[in-house]
């Protein structure tokens, strides 16, 4: 006999532990993907000029896109199994004191206060060293609500006193606004597929610039159309635009100057970024950066171009046998 209600205290079955442990494990992965989305936002809006790079902006966009499947898919699971939930308490009253609800609750609780707790500690030492930049103070407020808003809930809940109702409505336009946000900000599935079209064309530019050089190295002398690049024993095939499959552009300026072309959908993401520098298009960079990174392939919108210049200094060419 349960002590509260009078009532005859109820046996958790197989389907009660199940729908808890589904309820409660939807709530984590909903609550760590909704603060993970925040958070791309938060790198995306306010990069950091000690680490912001093409890398980094490609990995906030791709951590957008994977939050937002996520939720997509697991926040409603967590509404149904919540509401599916209450509608057997409100049936059954005595199935609130199931020892496996109460174990998963009280968890909950333990784990939004020790968050609470350490996210408190975060945001006082980082005051103290001086290191409390908007960047990391909207993580660290982002954290502490979402911690908040599961324990003030859990809490009532376990007192019978949660608006369930009001409760959804409100976490449920919250996950929507944000979900309508990643849209907006990362683009339609169309729009990365486009963009993943100008990725490949750089990195076939890239291809081709090395072989450039290396064609320089052995003769001293620039290729006279890219086929001269072309070689079946070391299984290089100079490849084409993989959307239209047209031969990239090249040129000769001089015996040391080049340019290399091609038609790009968007502009690279470094140029879109409200906060980054912006770079004059086309820019020339010193060659022997062709593999750190995008930063020398930074292009906009249509046919763009790429002035190169062979630096006889550091690529000397072979001496003749």
């Amino acid at each position: 006999m349960n002590e509260k209600t009078g009532l005859p205290a109820e046996k958790a079955g197989p389907k009660d532990v199940f729908l808890q442990l589904l309820n409660i494990i939807a709530l984590y992965v909903s609550a760590g993907m909704f603060i993970n989305l925040i958070f791309s936002y938060i790198n995306i809006w306010l990069p950091d000029a000690l680490s912001e790079n093409y890398y980094t902006l490609l990995a906030a966009r791709s951590s957008v896109r994977w939050a937002i499947a996520s939720l997509i898919v697991i926040f409603p699971v967590y509404i149904w199994a919540t509401w599916f939930l209450n509608k057997g308490y409100a049936a059954m009253p005595e199935k609130r004191e199931m020892k496996i609800r109460k174990w998963l609750l009280y968890f909950t609780l333990f784990l939004a206060g020790i968050i609470i707790i350490g996210d408190l500690v975060a945001l006082i030492y980082n005051l103290l060293q001086g290191e409390l930049t908007a960047r990391f103070l909207l993580k660290i407020l982002v954290v502490l609500a979402m911690a908040a808003i599961i324990f003030w809930y859990y809490l009532l809940d376990l007192k019978n006193r949660a608006p369930h109702k009001s409760f959804a409505y409100a976490t449920s336009l919250i996950m929507i606004a944000a979900i309508v946000t990643g849209f907006f900000l990362v683009g339609s599935p169309k729009e990365e597929r486009a963009r993943k079209f100008d990725d490949q064309r750089v990195q076939h530019l890239q291809l081709i610039q090395s072989e450039i050089i290396n064609f320089w190295i052995k003769k001293a002398a620039l290729p006279k159309t890219l086929g001269e690049l072309d070689d079946p024993i070391r299984g290089i095939a100079i490849p084409k635009d993989p959307e239209s499959g047209t031969q990239y552009t090249y040129d000769i300026i001089d015996k040391e100057n080049f340019k290399l072309c091609a038609a790009f959908n968007l502009p690279s993401l470094d140029q879109m970024s409200a906060n980054a520098p912006k770079r004059a298009i086309p820019a020339a960079y010193p060659l022997e950066n062709i593999y750190y990174g995008n930063e020398n392939w930074t292009h906009g919108t249509g046919q763009i171009c790429f002035d190169r210049k062979i630096d006889k200094d550091l690529y000397k060419p072979e001496p003749k046998r």
